[in-house]
């Protein structure tokens, strides 16, 4: 088995294998990584969010008819 050869494998899998065995503590392990997706889905979501809330920003300021090196100059240091 590949776990026996490799030390780091060897304590994984035992790791594993003692969460598994005990309920409470693999639900608490199930919880944190339910916690950990749910943050990076939060943070992946407000990304996007500002991305687009950025390009409309930029959309209104070509249309009121500054040149790209205006917004760029005005915008970019910000950002």
């Amino acid at each position: 088995m590949l776990a026996t050869k490799s030390p780091e494998l060897k304590k994984a899998v035992g790791v594993l294998k003692e969460l598994s065995a005990d309920e409470r503590t693999r639900m608490m392990a199930e919880d944190r990584e339910k916690f950990r997706r749910d943050m990076a889905s939060r943070v992946d979501g407000a990304r996007k969010e500002g991305e687009q809330i950025g390009e409309m920003k930029i959309i209104e300021l070509l249309k009121s008819g500054k040149s790209p090196e205006e917004i760029l100059r005005e915008y970019g240091e910000k950002g």
